[in-house]
């Protein structure tokens, strides 16, 4: 009961700050989605870190080195500290620059001026909504197992889901970007000084960590999860793309327009491989550590299962796939070595983390009243506070569909996310480089770089939920073109991000090329004039 209520209190806490961050606010739309342009360096930040770090990085990221060993870290950390930060200097500062000119709130909003595009501003918002829900579901079902083990199962996973999913839904509904930002920056304070207090504490009650490495070097099955062995080079490399999906993401980019000035990317991009290694850097390293706990009950059931998968029958997979799952090993190595007063404090360290899906649930919510419902007319036709109302009744509609896909969504969280939201967003992210950068770009280059993303997200899904076992492999000659794995599907050896990419920017480039450009007018307020276009016809 102690942790149990220790996590309450955190939840009843960000909740008061969202009705705190009510109050202050002005009411506008602008307010409402984007705190009014007003936050400062420190509070952009830790709350734009903060969106970013979600269930997928604590709970996923412990349970996929639980199963893979340290690589988790170098696929992951080690590619976003060097891709993120770059993408914030030159996507993030130029979005950033264009909001503040011409008064955009979503980006979606500057692609149709960019590209003198209605409809097809439409669908890429549809799309955008649909390839974000994943991300969103991934944080209830964090919410949910951490909530259920925290509790030592007093809390069942579908009640824990529900509270985290009310809460968050409530605070994000008074307080909009404002209560979502201070929040987050609350947040993530709290997992930012998490990680080195829980190595201590779990480092101290195994009895140190020298003599578990040593053991798992000692045991050839063990020994590997201290190596790269488990991910095979192709697969390695693909993994350099998926942080290209994480300015792609609705609610980076929208968090992108909220700076006050643009001094605040300065810092953001200087400290943010630095925040990067403080919280994935324990999780991993944790991950890792757990196979050697095998005194807790709870990972020596999950040891079993995972012995046991190679042989089963294919009625079996599923149901031991689920007990091999490690997304909860980080809360049963503190459940079993943590006293529980400073458990159930780690455990509110956890679920700040697990419960970033507050900016997602946001800027669906923008996207849906800015890019729909303004752009069709009904900000004109019902007035600023009508088009706010639709915004929190959005918050409320995706909240309850994201809850209930979660209680029935398969799968580990990090393979969920690098599935399909990961996969999507990476292939949506031409679509911001063309937007910001390229001249020639048109709409129809990214209409076709965007459907190709649906359908190969959406084949991807077809394909994993029609061929079950792993090691099944689509062959065209002697090349294997498909593989069902046990983390997914690889294409040609590598992870379907990296196909899946590379030819959404080839399609968007081709078709650019072979359509009309826009106008001169319309790229006169994106990009410096060139010698004689005032001649051109």
């Amino acid at each position: 009961m102690i942790p149990t209520l220790l996590v309450f209190g955190y939840l009843a806490t960000v909740f008061y700050i969202g009705i705190f961050a009510f109050r202050r606010g002005g009411g506008g739309a602008e307010d409402f989605f984007l705190a009014g342009r007003s936050l400062g360096t420190t509070v952009f930040l830790l709350s734009l870190f903060g969106t970013n770090m979600t269930a997928f990085t604590i709970l996923g990221a412990s349970g996929h080195a639980f199963a893979n060993g340290v690589v988790t870290f170098s696929l992951m950390a080690s590619s976003s500290a060097i891709v993120i930060p770059l993408t914030l200097f030159f996507f993030g500062t130029r979005l950033w620059a264009l909001g503040k000119k011409h008064g955009f709130i979503t980006p979606v909003q500057m692609m149709r001026d960019r590209w003198e595009c209605g409809h097809i501003g439409s669908f890429i918002t549809v799309v955008q909504t649909v390839f974000l829900v994943p991300y969103i579901i991934i944080s209830v079902m964090g919410g949910g197992a951490a909530l259920s083990a925290i509790s030592g199962g007093m809390i069942p996973y579908w009640v824990g889901g529900a509270v985290v999913a009310i809460v968050v839904m409530s605070y994000v509904f008074f307080g909009g970007m404002r209560g979502t930002a201070w929040v987050n920056t609350f947040q993530t304070i709290l997992f930012l000084s998490f990680g080195s207090v829980t190595i201590v504490v779990i480092g101290y009650g195994m009895g140190g960590f020298a003599p578990a490495v040593e053991g798992m070097l000692a045991e050839a099955k063990q020994a590997v999860m201290l190596t790269r062995e488990k991910v095979s080079p192709a697969y390695f490399f693909s993994y350099m793309f998926i942080p290209l999906s994480s300015i792609a993401f609705p609610h980076m980019a929208i968090f992108c327009l909220t700076a006050k000035k643009m001094a605040a990317f300065r810092k953001t991009v200087v400290l943010y491989p630095l925040c990067i290694m403080a919280v994935w850097l324990p999780s991993v390293f944790l991950g890792v550590m757990a196979n050697r706990a095998t005194e807790v009950p709870g990972i020596q059931a999950k040891l079993e299962a995972r012995a046991a998968l190679p042989g089963a029958a294919p009625e079996q997979r599923e149901q031991l796939q689920r007990q091999a799952a490690g997304d909860d090993v980080l809360l049963l190595l503190l459940e079993q070595y943590a006293p529980l007063w400073l458990a159930g404090l780690l455990g509110a360290g956890i679920m700040a983390a697990v419960m970033a899906s507050d900016s997602q649930i946001l800027a669906l919510s923008t996207m849906v009243t800015e890019d729909l419902f303004a752009f069709y007319g009904g900000k004109e036709r019902f007035g600023e506070a009508a088009q706010v109302l639709t915004g929190r009744g959005f918050v409320v509609g995706v909240t309850v569909v994201a809850y209930i896909v979660a209680l029935r969504a398969p799968g580990a969280i990090f393979d969920v996310a690098v599935q399909y939201a990961f996969t999507g967003f990476a292939a949506l992210c031409p679509l911001l480089w063309a937007a910001l950068y390229w001249r020639r770009s048109t709409k129809w280059g990214a209409l076709a770089a965007t459907v190709w993303s649906v359908a190969a997200v959406a084949g991807i899904a077809v394909f994993q939920a029609v061929v079950t076992v792993p090691g099944v492999v689509v062959q065209w000659g002697e090349w294997a073109v498909l593989e069902r794995t046990a983390r997914g599907t690889s294409v040609l050896g590598f992870m379907p991000v990296l196909p899946v990419t590379l030819i959404s920017l080839g399609l968007l480039v081709a078709v650019s090329l072979a359509t009309r450009a826009p106008g001169e007018a319309t790229l006169g307020r994106y990009f410096k004039s060139r010698p004689g276009a005032a001649l051109q016809p």
